[in-house]
């Protein structure tokens, strides 16, 4: 059974919901990475979403797009990341990590390569925000023959065919972008969130997670209410933008909204 699949598994039989922080890989200098990851876990995270520096993040907001500028300064590239992801594996076989990123690094590196580099690191997942399904067949099984999961986006625009499509090829679970528009837009609206999820729902047992304009503990324990986890991505990365020439204050301040948020959702 896969990493994700088993986290997921025993969450639901505790009757808790997923808590999935996002940090740029190597913002903001490499060194700060795997420790954070460490704190993240023992802060409550239950999956770590590891960004993939890349110098043009389309999906993401000003805070993200300059995490990936501080990590690229560093020339943090996917061979760093995955070095990270194998240094953490040390220590933790058990929490499940998922990359997220952009195409251009994985054609580069090329997608055989990619997935067996990736599960010997201890990859779990990969979420590709610019790769259309309909021109993913070759990564996608090159990540399958590996038990490599292939997470993809859904959104409040996508049509119930749509959502058939992508359900059906999907693996690991469904990550629902909540708003339209980039990383750390606001406004969240839990009522069509929970709409939204019926639909999804309704063409898979994936557990569903969610991301975008989650930004503190009451925002995750509305999401936790309906969702099966909770992404929080900017909330995080704006830590690390208030502190970035100190490392003790980012894992301080991270691991406090963490715990809050852990608490929020148990409650």
């Amino acid at each position: 059974m896969s990493r994700l699949k088993s986290c997921f598994e025993t969450l639901k039989q505790n009757n808790k919901k997923a808590l999935i922080p996002f940090v740029t890989a190597g913002d903001p200098q490499p060194g700060i990475t795997v420790p954070l990851m460490h704190s993240m876990v023992e802060a409550g995270a239950n999956v770590l979403e590891l960004g993939i520096p890349f110098s043009d993040p389309m999906a993401e907001g000003p805070v993200i797009q300059a995490a990936c500028e501080r990590a690229l300064e560093h020339h943090v590239t996917l061979d760093d990341v995955l070095a990270m992801v194998g240094e953490f594996r040390i220590r933790d076989s058990e929490t499940p990590v998922v990359l997220m990123g952009y195409l251009n690094p994985v054609e580069v590196m090329g997608y055989e390569t990619f997935a067996e580099r990736a599960s010997q690191a201890g990859v779990d997942g990969i979420i590709l925000v610019d790769l259309p399904l309909e021109e993913g067949e070759a990564l996608i099984a090159a990540l399958k023959a590996r038990e490599l999961d292939m997470i993809f986006l859904l959104s409040p625009t996508s049509t119930d065919e749509r959502i058939g499509t992508i359900t059906a090829i999907a693996s690991g679970f469904v990550y629902y972008v909540s708003l339209k528009g980039v990383t750390g837009a606001a406004n969240l609206d839990v009522g069509s969130v929970q709409q939204k999820l019926q639909q999804i729902r309704s063409h898979t047992d994936l557990p569903v997670g969610v991301g975008f304009g989650i930004r503190d503990a009451d925002t995750a324990r509305q999401i936790a209410a309906v969702a099966d986890a909770v992404v929080v991505g900017s909330a995080v990365v704006q830590r690390v933008a208030d502190n970035v020439d100190d490392a003790e204050k980012i894992t301080w301040d991270i691991t406090a909204l963490l715990a809050s948020m852990r608490k929020a959702m148990d409650e």
